[in-house]
């Protein structure tokens, strides 16, 4: 393994579990009376500067080719939308469990490499989808007759997906590949912005945090799961691609959880553990894939040998 390759997988890791922070700085910010529209946009806003000093101390240009800005904006849309949709997700369900319903997103990243990049995906991946269904279900019907909110997961659901797509563009899109990772997270921090906006002139309630508590949550939210792990994130993707990244995100989950369960207090049933720990497993095989795949395809080929052998014989004794 050289050593791009390892500090890629480490810039991934780190990258997951700093984003597995945002419950704990997150959550509590709505017991102040912030939602979650204005909680992301202090986020984002408060990042901005921090990248641009970044920027000038390293000597990073602010301009970025027109042929690149409408990408760096849908770049930006689709992070927005993935964050906020997680954030929502948040006052229907346990932060924790929304967070390990989030892991999805690296099963959808290999479908949709698969299906529409022409990425080879072998038995392995079937395997995966097998395995991440059964700890779904087990997430929706955790025990007891208690079931979480089909809203909550729809909007776990849309986060994956839009999550998903931030990764393979990043990955596929020969102009954002150039464009210095500092200067790309600038710009999509910024469409990012204007988008929460939006949404505050449409209707959305602004509240104005009160207290240094809340100042402290919300710079720690654009410090460690935005600035860190944006730039994290979108580094591995430049050095060991989307599906590696997507794959070591299986530390995003177990930090939520652990904040979640520690830090916030929230209840977490043994079939929530189960369900999340089988949607971890199941991700986690895909990094595996090529050795899992030459075991299945190996025991697929030993199987219809046995067979014919046994029809063989048969064959033979009947003819006797």
């Amino acid at each position: 393994m050289t050593f791009k390759s390892v500090k890629g997988y480490f810039l991934a890791a780190l990258a997951a579990a700093a984003y597995g922070t945002n419950p704990a700085f997150a959550v509590p910010l709505y017991d102040y009376g912030m939602n979650p529209n204005t909680v992301l946009l202090f986020r984002y806003v408060l990042g901005i500067p921090i990248l641009g000093v970044l920027m000038f101390f390293r000597h990073i240009p602010f301009s970025i080719p027109r042929k690149s800005i409408f990408q760096t904006m849908v770049l930006g849309f689709l992070m927005a939308l993935s964050s906020l949709t997680l954030f929502e997700s948040y006052n229907y369900m346990n932060s924790g469990i929304a967070s390990t319903l989030l892991f999805v997103y690296p099963i959808m990243v290999a479908l949709i490499m698969m299906f529409f990049y022409h990425e080879k995906n072998g038995p392995s991946l079937y395997f995966c989808l097998l395995i991440m269904f059964a700890g779904l279900f087990l997430l929706v019907n955790p025990t007891e007759g208690i079931v979480l909110s089909p809203l909550g997961c729809l909007l776990v659901m849309i986060s994956a997906l839009t999550y998903a797509l931030y990764i393979v563009m990043v990955n596929v899109s020969k102009r954002l590949k150039v464009i210095p990772t500092t200067k790309l997270l600038f710009y999509v921090l910024i469409w990012g912005s204007i988008l929460f906006g939006i949404n505050i002139l449409l209707g959305n309630p602004f509240t104005w945090p009160k207290s240094g508590f809340e100042w402290i949550n919300l710079s720690a939210l654009a410090v460690i799961p935005t600035l860190l792990s944006l730039a994290c994130t979108t580094a591995a993707i430049q050095l060991i691609g989307s599906t590696p990244t997507a794959i070591l995100g299986s530390l995003e989950p177990v930090s939520a959880v652990l904040l979640s369960v520690f830090f916030l207090h929230q209840p977490i049933t043994t079939m929530e553990i189960i369900g999340g720990c089988l949607i971890v497993i199941a991700t986690l095989v895909v990094i595996n894939d090529k050795r899992i795949d030459r075991s299945i395809l190996y025991v697929r080929k030993m199987f219809p040998m046995h067979l014919n052998r046994s029809g063989n014989d048969t064959h033979q004794k009947e003819g006797k």
